[in-house]
């Protein structure tokens, strides 16, 4: 079980998000069809999970995230709001990449920055925190998408206090064109 934890931990820090990140990109380039990610449509996504798992301040995670169908360059914006079953609460917004492998499969490396608040569960050691995550979906034929992602949370050094904290999450993306009409 430690080996899982030690692995869960180097995946979700977030210089390694960017390593991994950045190669990838590269090499998957040519993989990927020009046109997979060019029509996706607007998100409405929501998901659960385990907060903490490299701790002992566990508990359970729910978000919701509205993912932008506009692009920044390769970059697309999103912007979420996470709650934990100890009252810690988390808005955010940010940017992310879709690097798909053929029709079905999406790796999404994402970072934003928020406004953090323990409530009552772990003191991350800064109001202002940083998230930094991977994930890996499947992508359905109405465009909607089944993930989970491993996402890391701390504060950049910019308190004394930086534990950081790993999530686990699983979620489902639904298109809004299907819930608003094209």
């Amino acid at each position: 079980m430690r080996i899982f934890t030690d692995l869960l931990k180097f995946l979700a820090g977030p210089a390694a998000a960017a390593a991994l990140a950045f190669p990838l990109l590269l090499v998957t380039a040519p993989v990927a069809s020009a046109d997979e990610g060019d029509n996706e449509p607007a998100f409405f996504r929501i998901g659960a999970g385990y907060y903490d798992i490299n701790d002992n301040e566990d508990a359970g995670e729910f978000h919701m995230e509205y993912i932008s169908d506009a692009k920044w360059w390769v970059f697309k914006p999103f912007a979420g709001v996470m709650a934990s079953t100890d009252s810690a609460a988390y808005l955010y917004a940010g940017i992310r990449l879709d690097i798909f492998f053929g029709r079905r499969f999406v790796i999404t490396p994402s970072f934003a920055p928020g406004i953090y608040e323990d409530g009552d569960g772990k003191d991350l050691g800064h109001t202002v925190e940083f998230r930094s995550a991977m994930e890996f979906a499947y992508r359905f034929d109405d465009r909607s998408r089944l993930g989970l992602s491993v996402y890391h949370l701390s504060n950049a050094s910019l308190s004394d206090n930086n534990p950081g904290t790993e999530v686990l999450t699983m979620h489902y993306s639904y298109p809004l064109n299907k819930l608003f009409g094209d």
